[in-house]
């Protein structure tokens, strides 16, 4: 071979294995990504909140006026039937005097025992008084009758006698006040017979329904002013829950809609549907201090009491409020989608390359999202797509 020629061979072949490992070396490798598999299963979007649990019928029972309460001997927990009497109330007792004021009154009881006895001996006297004048006119009459008295004496006798029965009915009546002027003292002294009178006056609360004593406000004997509330009774077998949700979450959440109850110490779900939303929202400061509106929802639980038979009100539950649901929802990781000019996209993974793909979702959930749109059951997707990934660039999937 000429000489020549083997070195232009020997030159070509070092250049063109120079630019085979220039091209080697300058060619972008494979991305390697994680994909997910479009599926479809079911899906659900739910408001979750803390909640309380409380008596759906709760009832306050109060003293209607001033009384003396008797000592109460039910304890929250006791099981009550309707009807069944819950505490007694007494006419309020005298007050306590000073030793003034007991003079005083002392002095009056003093003066109305006198008033009374002299009132007495005036009734004695009256009485007397009439029968004698009654005789009179039963004589004079009889004597008119054998002509042994004239009509004028008649007349006299008559008025005398009607004038003594006047002065015995006011000495009658004489009496009744003073021996009511006598009770009143004694009763503002203190020494009249309360007891007999406050036994036969006492009133007995009853309960208003069947149920347990949730809560007794004043166990010892003592004064209670009227509506003062004394104990509150209510079915604990019939709970509700209180919620407080964010104003922007209450706005889905609709009457009838369907609750689960978890964490509430038992492990099943207890299930429950929504009874109202009140329409008057609150400020409440979130433990990041940051104001926010919430709404109260008052939600039933439907769960037998046998199947909850430890829960009780005033426990803390967390609710989950289904605002949405579906058994065959298509569906992707929430990772996987991305905002373009264009609306919501993906990189689905087709023939070892991330092709760009516009696709158009419906419902939401933390970690799901649901795709009404632009992908099929089966399709791969870039779960995790970074923001150096490109259309159109070979990836390998990971392991």
């Amino acid at each position: 071979m000429n000489p020549s020629r083997k070195k232009q061979i020997i030159v070509g072949g070092a250049t063109l294995l120079v630019v085979v490992l220039l091209i080697y070396g300058f060619w972008p490798d494979s991305r390697v990504v994680q994909t997910a598999v479009v599926e479809t299963g079911p899906m659900q979007v739910v408001v979750e909140e803390d909640g309380v649990t409380e008596v759906a019928d709760r009832y306050v029972v109060s003293a209607p006026a001033v009384a003396w309460l008797r000592r109460v001997s039910l304890q929250p927990g006791d099981l009550v039937a309707s009807g069944d009497p819950l505490a007694v109330l007494e006419p309020p007792r005298s007050a306590t005097l000073d030793p003034r004021s007991r003079s005083q009154a002392e002095a009056r009881v003093a003066t109305a025992e006198a008033t009374l006895s002299q009132a007495q001996r005036a009734l004695q006297a009256a009485r007397v008084t009439a029968e004698q004048a009654e005789s009179e006119r039963n004589r004079v009459d009889r004597l008119l009758e054998l002509g042994s008295s004239t009509e004028r004496m008649a007349e006299r006798a008559a008025a005398e006698a009607e004038s003594a029965q006047a002065n015995l009915e006011a000495a009658e009546a004489a009496v009744v006040a003073a021996n009511a002027e006598l009770n009143a003292a004694r009763a503002a002294l203190g020494t009249g017979d309360e007891s007999g009178e406050a036994l036969e006056a006492a009133r007995i609360l009853r309960a208003p329904a069947a149920g347990r004593v949730l809560a007794v406000m004043q166990e010892s004997a003592g004064m209670v002013s009227p509506g003062a509330p004394i104990m509150v009774v209510g079915d604990t077998d019939a709970l509700q829950v209180r919620v407080d949700v964010l104003s922007q979450d209450a706005v889905g959440i609709r009457r009838g809609m369907r609750v689960l109850y978890d964490q509430w110490g038992g492990e099943s779900l207890l299930e429950g549907s929504v009874q109202r939303v009140e329409p008057q929202g609150f400020t409440a400061v979130s433990s990041l201090g940051v104001e926010e509106q919430r709404v109260y929802v008052v939600a039933s639980i439907e769960t037998p009491p046998e199947l909850r038979p430890s829960l009780g009100a005033g426990y803390r539950v967390i609710a989950r409020f289904i605002v949405w649901e579906s058994d065959e929802a298509l569906q992707i990781p929430s990772s996987a989608l991305f905002r373009t000019a264009d609306g919501w996209a993906v990189f689905a993974y087709r023939s070892g390359r991330a092709e760009l793909q516009a696709v158009d979702i419906g419902q939401r959930t933390g970690l799901r999202v649901q795709i009404v749109a632009g992908l099929s059951e089966g399709d791969q997707v870039v779960a995790h797509p970074g923001n150096d990934l490109e259309d159109g660039m070979r990836v390998e999937r990971s392991d």
